[in-house]
């Protein structure tokens, strides 16, 4: 018979939990303080009854304006319930990181040197580093001009890494070394002809489940635009489909019903390129995407077709494309007239 656990007790993340709750302006609040050991220990039992008898230094008073109000002010403004599914796949991550560390901290207390060195502290991947800098400048914008609770934005003018020079085209080279590293990388394997093949973005491909393949197109669901394209898939990504073992409704399977997230699939990239060298550190998984639009625009296929495949809004990234193949091309007719 399962022992009954003690009131309050619950279990969030695979942690052992304290659930407080009260009512603020008429709704219901939570507030989960992790517990030590397991429910049987000396320290568990310490720590539960010293926050039960309201002696435990957690339950300090929280801020009105601490991080945890702002967050939860902010999701329920109409501005982020109208954020793009992937967008906010993106965002929430870091707001809960947020959340854990500095939850009942006073946001008025922030500094710049802190927004800092949070960027800092990730300059080893950019691109988390700078989504870091700028959901901090989304919240303290908004306790800015919406909330009133500082005059200064700490996180204004902080100079993000930006574009990495790795969102190139993959060269040939790295393509052919790639296919002979993944021996044993399937997930990294798999990724890279998703990719390359629909010139889908990196945060699409694990979202591709076998029921979107018919044997030539894949109806791919766009995160950023929110919408499904149905993308022809070329004969090596097709070949490449048929040899794999159908081990979950998604092509990137976690299991039998749930797809790799991102971090998984980005995780099995880098240790597939850290054997490849120097040489091959500057390239990213969006330079599939790139690949993928410059061997059309090669192929001689005008904007809308690169268009149709890549799914952008706009033609200036396909233009960009093009303008890739184009100086290749033009670069060949200029060499060949020096003969």
């Amino acid at each position: 018979m399962r022992k009954q656990r003690k009131p309050y007790v619950v279990t969030v993340r695979g942690k052992l939990c304290y659930r407080l709750q009260w009512r603020e302006n008429g709704k219901l609040r939570n507030r989960y303080l992790p517990l030590p050991g397991t429910e049987d220990s000396p320290e568990f039992d310490t720590a539960y009854w010293a926050i039960r008898g309201g002696t435990a230094p957690v339950l300090k008073e929280v801020p009105r304006t601490s991080w945890a109000a702002l967050v939860a002010s902010y999701r329920a403004t109409r501005r982020y319930r109208a954020l793009a599914q992937g967008t906010r796949r993106k965002y929430d991550p870091v707001i809960e990181d947020l959340l854990a560390k500095n939850g009942d901290k006073d946001v008025r207390k922030v500094t710049r040197a802190q927004v800092r060195a949070i960027h800092e502290k990730y300059q080893d991947r950019p691109r988390k580093a700078d989504l870091n800098v700028q959901v901090l400048r989304i919240l303290l914008n908004y306790a800015r001009k919406e909330l009133d609770w500082i005059k200064d934005n700490p996180a204004d003018g902080i100079k993000l890494f930006g574009a990495q020079k790795g969102w190139e085209p993959w060269p040939t080279w790295l393509q052919t070394a790639w296919l002979k590293a993944c021996t044993d990388e399937p997930v990294a394997l798999t990724a890279f002809h998703l990719g390359t093949g629909t010139g889908q973005r990196p945060g699409d491909l694990a979202g591709m489940m076998w029921e979107h393949f018919d044997g030539e197109y894949m109806a791919v669901q766009q995160d950023k635009t929110n919408e499904r394209l149905w993308v022809f898939c070329p004969p090596a990504l097709r070949r490449y489909l048929a040899t794999l073992p159908r081990s979950g409704r998604y092509i990137l399977a976690k299991n039998l019903t749930e797809p790799l997230g991102y971090d998984a699939v980005e995780k099995a990239f880098r240790r597939v390129r850290d054997t490849l060298g120097d040489r091959a550190r500057p390239y990213v998984m969006h330079g599939w995407r790139f690949t993928a639009a410059v061997a059309l625009a090669e192929a001689g296929c005008s904007d809308a077709e690169i268009q149709a495949v890549t799914g952008h809004k706009t033609l200036e990234m396909v233009q960009k494309y093009r303008s890739r193949a184009n100086r290749k091309k033009l670069s060949k007719q200029a060499q060949e007239k020096r003969k």
